[in-house]
């Protein structure tokens, strides 16, 4: 499936709201986003533009084919074997210009940015025989600049610092408007140099790449930015994250741009921070990481992250439990897993987890305060976390199963309607 091809299918039943007036990329256009659905406008600063494309979770599990509520099941049975194929050529080659970000509709957010911001693309690096596919926003500090936001620890960012220290640039290209399963790939954590295999694993079907002059492979897209990734630093911020607030304002390494491509009347994407889109990619591949992991300790039978908590910092983990500790079994679980979670909830298999009614009923009626919460103070958590300092915080899990001992008082009888 392209970018062009979801795009269709969204227009044919009726999904995509098409925009034909003239928008402002400076604050409009994301105002309009606000409500989630799936918008193409026509003449954003005089080009094209789509946001919201995977803004919720029937529409992600769309592009992946899934039902929306067993996609932490399916996916984390998929390996990361797929097949990549390199081809001679891609459309994103129609139109081969020097570098110039003023000519696309790079939105600027929310007052208080600091400044506008791609914030939907693959940024495929390479050193030697090292290649990572991964999303990073980008600041735009030029018409040729931009500042990468690299999370330390991550693989582009131990990638940076090996380049560095062989006094090396990394050449990188930034692709935007990939097919939907490569961008959802390229955002989730899967071992080193597998993300194009892992896109072919989930699409059925192998992932077309074409190599670069600087030698990235890059995915079809609509538009591809090739440069390297520079020693210089800069000032990267304010950026409102993934719960709406700002994020810190950090020193982060320039991309320097070298040349730009194109499809002809290219189709620019845009994800809205804090918004559904951001949510989909940023938590929801942590799902699967979190059943496989629970799946060692307890008998999971599902996981989502609750876009209550962001999508990220909380967990529901449903289990058929089969002994007193597999409630904590699986919490810890889950905070291995994903070490930005801040509270987990596990629940027993009746409960629907999709239900915020019946997840509280599940607290209500089978968790005890004295017994069945975990603390742990004082852990690494998320700098995205306002109420974390310098990433340190205090992690809850609540075991909200019922007593195995006495289950007959906890067998509901009868599910109240709402």
């Amino acid at each position: 499936m392209s970018f062009r091809d979801f795009l269709d299918g969204l227009r044919d039943d009726g999904s995509l709201v098409e925009i034909r007036g003239p928008v402002s990329p400076l604050y409009q256009a994301a105002e309009m986003a606000m409500d989630n659905r799936p918008l193409l406008f026509h003449d954003l600063q005089g080009g094209r533009g789509a946001v919201n494309l995977l803004g919720t979770r029937s529409l992600l599990g769309r592009a992946l084919r899934i039902p929306a509520t067993e996609m932490a099941h399916r996916l984390s049975s998929v390996s990361y074997d797929g097949q990549t194929h390199l081809v001679n050529s891609s459309p994103f080659q129609e139109v081969v210009s020097p570098p110039d970000l003023k000519r696309l509709p790079i939105l600027t957010h929310f007052r208080g940015d600091g400044g506008p911001y791609i914030t939907s693309a693959v940024v495929v690096s390479r050193l030697g025989e090292r290649i990572n596919a991964c999303v990073h926003r980008l600041m735009v500090a030029g018409p040729d600049r931009l500042a990468a936001r690299l999370v330390p620890g991550r693989h582009t960012h131990q990638m940076y610092c090996a380049a560095i220290k062989a006094e090396e640039p990394i050449p990188v290209a930034i692709a935007i408007g990939v097919d939907p399963v490569v961008l959802i790939a390229a955002s989730t954590r899967v071992p080193e140099n597998l993300e194009f295999q892992y896109a072919a694993a989930l699409r059925g079907g192998p992932v077309e790449l074409v190599e670069l002059e600087n030698g990235v492979p890059v995915p079809h897209a609509e538009i591809v930015l090739e440069g390297y990734l520079t020693r210089e630093r800069m000032a990267e911020g304010p950026f409102v994250d993934i719960t709406g607030t700002m994020d810190l304002v950090r020193q982060e390494p320039v991309v320097q741009i070298v040349r730009m491509m194109c499809r002809e009347n290219p189709i620019y994407q845009a994800l809205l921070p804090a918004g559904g889109e951001h949510k989909m990619l940023m938590g929801v591949p942590y799902e699967p990481l979190i059943y496989r992991a629970v799946s060692r300790v307890a008998n999971v039978r599902n996981v989502l992250l609750t876009e209550g908590g962001c999508c990220y910092f909380h967990a529901v983990v449903q289990i058929d439990k089969q002994s007193e500790e597999d409630g904590k079994r699986a919490i810890e679980a889950a905070f291995q897993a994903h070490g930005s979670l801040k509270h987990v909830l596990v629940v027993d298999s009746d409960i629907d987890i999709f239900d915020p009614a019946d997840l509280e009923f599940a607290i209500a009626t089978r968790m005890r305060g004295d017994e069945d919460l975990y603390i742990y103070p004082n852990v690494r958590g998320s700098t995205l976390d306002p109420r974390s300092v310098e990433g340190m915080t205090t992690k809850v899990g609540a075991d909200a199963t019922a007593r195995l001992d006495r289950l007959w008082k906890f067998k509901r009888v009868a599910k109240m309607s709402k």
